[in-house]
């Protein structure tokens, strides 16, 4: 009888070593990181905050490590190659986003002392039926945000192990972080994030900055795109021939048929924003078709992307998994530093990936159509430096290996920061202030380990789901849900002294439900064109991509919800606390001084020990 081959030595067939050797290295020293953290994490505060003792330069490259997710290494490059130039709105307002955070809530927030943010909730408004609200939320936008970086752990391994199954690779990640931060917490995590910011930037740049000093600068490959190739061989004078040539020398490939043509690719209103008319159009027979794009192609275009810029902006100052790494600074100057610098590290590092989609579009126009062995354009980071190796052998597999390295780091780092929010609002809020409010801090401690392990499992079982589905447009409806829910209730709480409960409980539930039904009406809908298993798991949805085709606009509402889910919320928020305005909070004008007065008055310490007192900590 002939026995089959181990299913791990199978997978090791074919394997790049140098890929294999920096893959390992990162996730090993981000394990042995961790358990070197995890010694020094002995109390429920190291465990929730890190002790409030981060100085600004860790926090800052932590907070950069932990934002720039697998949809900041991978998606934004994938997305630029697909969709075209649209699609740098998302690193542009990923980083812009901050601004805002810097300017209204990081200083306040902090000042106010908490450990989560569902803490804040009920320590502004006096509730804690609030408290619950705000922990289903922050539990709604991490599983939301999870399953892209969970995307990057299955496209990246099944990248390094050619044949291995997409789930395999998202539940040896998901472990291998679940298992970080239940050993450590916020404390054993800070150390490796802010390790991981700086594996992120160098791999990111060293890989581009040789392949375009080998396959030319980036204003190359721009020009090659500025005019299709196959009507200026008709007629090869002016910028046509130029164009020609610039092809010729970088070595352009032909595009597939998948991929968008050239002047949709690098004009405004191109792929992404479009789409909703495109699909509407092709319902129709072929001499209503231009009617119908002359009229609503550019208005809808523009209503996209308005609503995307919404999301990415507000749902930056929204997002609990950074928003909760405010309350690890000493104090509130620490933290407006500290988002100052958080802006110029993750600014610079968003020059680099739309070089890679651009680059990518021109020499491996292959991944438009799956056929490198990955399905979609995500991989381009990751497989764009194999191209060197046609040239100088080894080194094309060293940076590949470089960049599967950064992409470990950017997925990890991002479901550490996730895990731990969610964590700490199961183990802190929910055990610790709702079902046993009289526990001991070590019960707490162990509690966040369970929890720990109780959220990575959803996660990675989520994970499993998304593999037909962009890593950078979950994160954009990740972002939605944050924009209508979180971002409403921290502005307005920090701002308008009148706010009371039941109008941020109102806005912050009617915004943020109505933003999360829509994103998912939209995946599902996505999800059941999937030609493999997801297809049929989300069959009952298909007749929806019907109903979308005949209504453009509403797929875009549903599709990008900001536009109206902030307002919404905003608006109700407003209206439902000008109608019960005797609810308003009695010790109102104390918390506002907390919020806003500066840190030597002393008012921040008073308020946290009378408010501690009071709440049972």
């Amino acid at each position: 009888m002939t026995l089959t081959p181990l299913l791990p030595l199978a997978f090791l067939e074919g394997v790049d070593p140098w890929i294999l050797v920096f893959s390992l290295v990162t996730v090993g020293v981000t394990i042995g990181m961790g358990f070197w953290s995890a010694r020094q994490s002995k109390t429920a505060s190291d465990f929730y905050v890190a002790g409030r003792s981060v100085s600004v330069g860790w926090n800052a490259s932590a907070i950069s490590g932990e934002y720039l997710s697998a949809a900041s290494f991978m998606g934004v490059a994938g997305m630029v190659m697909s969709s075209g130039y649209d699609a740098l709105w998302y690193p542009v307002c990923y980083a812009c986003g901050y601004l805002f955070l810097l300017l209204f809530i990081a200083g306040p927030l902090r000042r106010f002392g908490a450990y989560t943010i569902p803490d804040f909730a009920e320590g502004r408004f006096d509730s804690p039926v609030f408290r619950k609200i705000a922990v289903c939320f922050v539990l709604f936008i991490g599983f939301f945000y999870t399953m892209p970086q969970m995307k990057g752990a299955g496209v990246t391994l099944a990248y390094i192990f050619p044949g291995l199954p997409y789930w395999v690779g998202v539940v040896l990640v998901g472990a291998v972080i679940t298992l970080n931060v239940a050993l450590g917490g916020m404390k054993g995590i800070t150390l490796v994030q802010a390790f991981q910011y700086w594996i992120k930037l160098f791999a990111i740049t060293v890989p581009i900055f040789v392949l375009v000093s080998v396959y030319g600068f980036y204003g190359s490959h721009l020009q090659a795109n500025s005019v299709q190739p196959a009507v200026a061989g008709a007629v090869a004078t002016g910028d046509a021939a130029r164009t020609l040539e610039t092809a010729g020398e970088i070595g352009r490939k032909p595009l597939v048929e998948k991929a968008p043509k050239d002047d949709k690719w690098i004009a405004p209103f191109g792929p992404l924003t479009t789409k909703a008319v495109n699909a509407a159009a092709a319902a129709l027979p072929a001499d209503k078709r231009p009617a119908l794009l002359a009229e609503y192609q550019r208005p809808y275009s523009l209503l996209y992307t308005y609503s995307l810029i919404i999301a990415l902006v507000c749902g930056t100052a929204g997002l609990p998994h950074i928003l909760v790494r405010f309350y690890t600074n000493p104090d509130g100057v620490a933290a407006k530093r500290t988002t100052m610098w958080v802006m110029i590290l993750i600014g610079i590092f968003y020059i680099f990936p739309p070089v890679f989609g651009v680059i990518g579009r021109n020499l491996m126009p292959e991944l438009y159509t799956g056929l490198a062995g990955i399905k979609g354009t995500d991989a381009v980071v990751l497989k764009l430096p194999t191209l060197l190796g046609q040239r100088f052998g080894v080194l094309g597999s060293i940076l590949s290996g470089i960049t599967c390295a950064g992409a470990f780091a950017a997925f990890m780092s991002t479901f550490s920061g996730l895990l731990v929010s969610m964590t700490g609002a199961l183990a802190h809020d929910v055990y610790g202030r709702m079902l046993r409010p009289q526990s001991t801090a070590a019960e707490r401690m162990r509690a966040f380990k369970f929890a720990a392990v109780l959220i990575g499992g959803v996660a990675i079982g989520l994970g499993c789901f998304v593999e037909p589905l962009e890593i950078n447009f979950m994160v954009g409806q990740a972002f939605a849900i944050a924009a209508a829910s979180y971002f409403p209730l921290l502005f307005m709480s920090v701002w308008w002294r009148g706010m009371t409960m039941k109008g941020a409980a109102t806005g912050m539930l009617t915004g943020g439900l109505c933003a999360l039904a829509a994103a998912a009406l939209t995946n599902f809908s996505t999800l059941a064109l999937d030609k493999g298993p997801m297809g049929k798991v989300f069959a009952g949805f298909a007749p929806l991509n019907a109903f979308w085709a005949q209504h453009p606009l509403l797929r875009i509402l549903c599709e990008q919800p900001a536009i109206w889910a902030v307002p919404v919320a905003i608006g109700l928020m407003v209206l439902v606390s000008k109608l019960t305005a005797a609810q308003v909070p009695r010790d109102i004008r104390l918390k506002m001084l907390v919020l806003h007065a500066p840190e030597q008055l002393g008012l921040k310490q008073e308020y946290i020990q009378e408010h501690s007192a009071g709440a049972g900590h």
